[in-house]
């Protein structure tokens, strides 16, 4: 059996809450989380102790201790990127099979370190929104895809990624430069890929599906809504990389969704303005 240590920066949330089971459940039992350590408790939440007491995890003092421990590593600290690179410090360094939970940095030029730090001391590792691996994406015919219209819900600072990384991987090319269109109540950004390619997103509130329109060159139309397990299909992913240590999430890419999400927020602050994205080919 191998066993996973959860590294975060409070435990009482989401993602800790239901990946020990679903990872118990993909591995047949095969992988199981044994460790955690956070850096603080949740302000008027559950705290560490006791969210592991139920969880029948073993907390430990630091992150040393978590990666000496374990076989393979979680950072989660899902909305709270800002602390990634602290937290990942150490598991990038120690050759174990490493992931990293979205949104994986705050900015480009921190999502370039930490795929830096883990190539230099040979650590697998990548990171990625669990949507990318929803059946109805899989399906879509990437060959000639020319526009992108996506829907989903929340707020573009913590689910913006949820619609980005599945343009990003479908376009097939580098982003160049993106455009706020959005208000107040409802998020919206162009990003511009060259070559006449353009996808567009949209933040349409609560209960909002996750949904997109395909425009290829052609000229014919597809329109896919997310309905698929993507948990359960991300989760196998995360299984199957714990026991080959080959990601399948180019890291390019990765970087590329972090940089339109930092590009995004500055051209919120610029409505209606092309902001570059530096350093694209």
């Amino acid at each position: 059996m191998k066993t996973i240590g959860f590294i975060d920066y409070y435990l009482d949330e989401f993602h800790a809450d239901k990946y020990p089971a679903w990872i118990e459940q993909a591995s047949g039992g095969e992988m199981q989380v044994k460790f955690a350590y956070a850096m603080k408790d949740k302000e008027n939440g559950v705290t560490n102790r006791d969210w592991c007491d139920s969880h029948g995890i073993e907390l430990l003092d630091s992150i040393e201790e978590v990666v000496r421990s374990s076989d393979c590593l979680i950072v989660l600290s899902p909305d709270h990127p800002e602390f990634h690179e602290e937290l990942s410090r150490l598991p990038l360094q120690s050759g174990k099979p490493t992931y990293i939970d979205k949104t994986f940095a705050p900015d480009r030029a921190t999502a370039v370190k930490l795929f830096e730090l883990a190539r230099l001391h040979g650590t697998p590792m990548y990171s990625t929104s669990a949507l990318r691996f929803a059946e109805e994406y899989a399906a879509v015919d990437r060959s000639g895809i020319a526009a992108i219209s996506s829907w989903g819900p929340g707020r573009f600072e913590n689910y913006s990624i949820h619609q980005i990384e599945p343009i990003v991987h479908l376009m097939g090319s580098r982003p160049k430069r993106v455009m706020y269109t959005g208000t107040p109540a409802a998020a919206s950004l162009i990003i511009d890929f060259g070559g006449g390619k353009q996808a567009n997103i949209h933040h349409l509130g609560r209960g909002c599906p996750f949904a997109l329109g395909l425009t290829y060159e052609s000229g014919a139309c597809a329109f896919i809504k997310q309905e698929s397990d993507f948990f359960a299909a991300f989760t196998r992913n995360l299984v199957s990389f714990f026991e080959s240590g080959k990601p399948v999430v180019d890291p390019k890419e990765t970087i590329d969704v972090i940089a339109i999400i930092e590009y995004g927020g500055i051209a919120a602050q610029r409505p209606f303005e092309w902001v570059e994205i530096p350093g694209q080919e």
